[in-house]
């Protein structure tokens, strides 16, 4: 769901955000659980979050990387490519978190300090993606058009930085019959060699209940990169 429906229930907030297309969407702020609760009886169970607040839409909170397994590439690759994509970044000082796509790869996230705008975060996404590419082109590509994509590669997707675009957010239920969920795992895990399948509808509450929310330095105030020194 983007464009929120209507009617609506009055107490339901609301981000209005002017598409290029020149077009006012009023996306749909879900912040409590009442608000989770009626997206999902209009039968929206995949969600997709912006990657920025409502207050300032063009500032990303955020630097992410969809790792996407090509025709022939299977999920070790996936798991290779982002160890590689981890040390890239660790490189330069960041300390990124992973998370299962729920469908067929591997999500890369490192919270940013609020500063640079969109276009400028997905310039450096897409540098380091082209980087690696030229460094590690047997396993991975940054190649997004499809028909110029090697086979039996990574996409390491930088693209997801670009405007407007949305990822499965973190713990959402994906259309797959075992109703795997987009979950947060530790680099052990990957190491150790995590699957997909792994993280079910039936089994993710309780490893949250045992291990927590892996995901809470994303939302954390403090140990946010400044990508802007590197900008």
């Amino acid at each position: 769901m983007k464009r929120t429906p209507s009617p609506r229930p009055e107490w339901l907030e609301t981000c209005e955000i002017m598409h290029r297309s020149g077009n006012l969407i009023a996306f749909p702020m879900i912040q409590d659980l009442a608000s989770l609760l009626w997206v999902v009886n209009l039968g929206c169970i995949d969600l997709n979050q912006w990657y920025a607040r409502c207050d300032d839409v063009d500032r990303p909170d955020y630097l992410h990387f969809d790792l996407d397994p090509g025709e022939g590439a299977g999920f070790e690759r996936v798991r290779e490519t982002a160890l590689i994509v981890r040390a890239a970044l660790e490189e330069l000082g960041m300390k990124p978190l992973v998370k299962t796509s729920g469908s067929k790869g591997l999500h890369l996230y490192v919270p940013i300090v609020r500063g640079p705008v969109q276009k400028a975060v997905w310039g450096f996404a897409k540098t380091l993606a082209k980087e690696l590419d030229r460094q590690h082109s047997s396993l991975l590509t940054a190649e997004y058009r499809i028909a110029d994509r090697p086979q039996g590669r990574v996409l390491v997707d930088y693209n997801q930085n670009a405007w407007g675009r949305t990822l499965a957010s973190v713990y959402s239920v994906r259309p797959r019959e075992s109703a795997t969920v987009s979950t947060p795992v530790t680099w052990d895990e990957v190491e150790a060699g995590v699957e997909i399948a792994d993280f079910r509808m039936d089994n993710v509450p309780a490893r949250i209940r045992k291990l927590g929310d892996l995901w809470k330095p994303l939302l954390a105030a403090r140990g946010r990169f400044p990508l802007e020194k590197l900008l």
